[in-house]
Order: C-alpha cells, then sequence, then structure tokens
C-alpha cells in the first residue's frame, strides 16, 4: 500500500533539472540560475560584504549581491535565521549565516533556509540544497535542465 502511495505521489510531482531558473523576490533577485544539488543539505547563496547589525534587538544581516547577467550589484538587508557550521565543497565546516526567504522555481513558491557563503569561484551564485526541495513534490531529472521554465510571480487571489 505505501509503494502504490508513493508511486502515485512520484506521478504528480513536477519534474525539475539539475539547473534551473529561480527567483527570491524578497532579496530583490530575478530570474537566477541555480544548481539543484541533492548531495548539500543546505541551500547557498553568493553574498559578499556581509555585516552582522543589531536592529531593535534583533540580529540582522547587510550584504552585497553581486552583479550578474541576471540583475545589478545591490545591497539587502534581511533578519538572521540562525548561524551555524555548514560544510564547503571540500567538506570543511565553515561558520555561515542563514537566512529565510521566499523561492519561486517555475510555478512553486515556497521559503528556503539559505546560506550566505562565498561563491565567487563557483560555477553557480546559488545552489539549491535537499531540504529546499524535499516535500514540495518536485523530482530531479540530474540529466536534463530547465525544465521547469522561469518563475512565475505568485498572484494574490
Amino acid at each position: 500500500m505505501a509503494v502504490a502511495k508513493k508511486a502515485r505521489a512520484a506521478l504528480a510531482a513536477d519534474i525539475i533539472g539539475w539547473r534551473e531558473i529561480v527567483s527570491l523576490p524578497e532579496l530583490g533577485v530575478f530570474d537566477m540560475r541555480a544548481k539543484i544539488d541533492t548531495g548539500a543539505r543546505t541551500s547557498a547563496l553568493h553574498a559578499e560584504d556581509q555585516e552582522v547589525f543589531d536592529r531593535d534587538g534583533v540580529k540582522w544581516v547587510r550584504f552585497r549581491v553581486p552583479a550578474s547577467r541576471h540583475h545589478s550589484d545591490f545591497k539587502v538587508e534581511v533578519p538572521v535565521l540562525d548561524e551555524r557550521n555548514i560544510k564547503n565543497t571540500s567538506g570543511v565546516p565553515e561558520r555561515r549565516i542563514v537566512i529565510r526567504t521566499v523561492l519561486h522555481l517555475g510555478t512553486h513558491h515556497w521559503h528556503v533556509d539559505v546560506s550566505l557563503a562565498n561563491r565567487a569561484n563557483m560555477g553557480f551564485d546559488m545552489i539549491l540544497g535537499r531540504t529546499a526541495i524535499r516535500r514540495h513534490k518536485v523530482l530531479v531529472d540530474a540529466g536534463r535542465s530547465f525544465l521547469a521554465g522561469k518563475p512565475v510571480a505568485a498572484t494574490k487571489h
């Protein structure tokens, strides 16, 4: 019974590629190429000049999102969700700031936790880890790219 239920759920899932276009509208980031990395637990966003500060007794972070093909260089200020040790691509733990923001992936919209990292030498400014996509009815086709289409803005009802 459980196997049949999982099979029906898989058929109802949207299939995404190993590369997709995403938006983080609360951060002012639109149409950014992201790598879907099921080997990474936590998502990561390239952020430079990170500065933690206090605003009304709450820890916030200010950082710069570098210019890319899809947006211009700008600074963002958001509350800090957490600080935790996260393994970098070499497997070495780094202390990173984690924020929560809304992700737009195709027609899907949900909150994701994202660590702020130096991804200057990486091929993608963002990786979307497995905790960001699980429970959202998406499956990853590791052999294909850009299956979800451009992010669709949420509409108000």
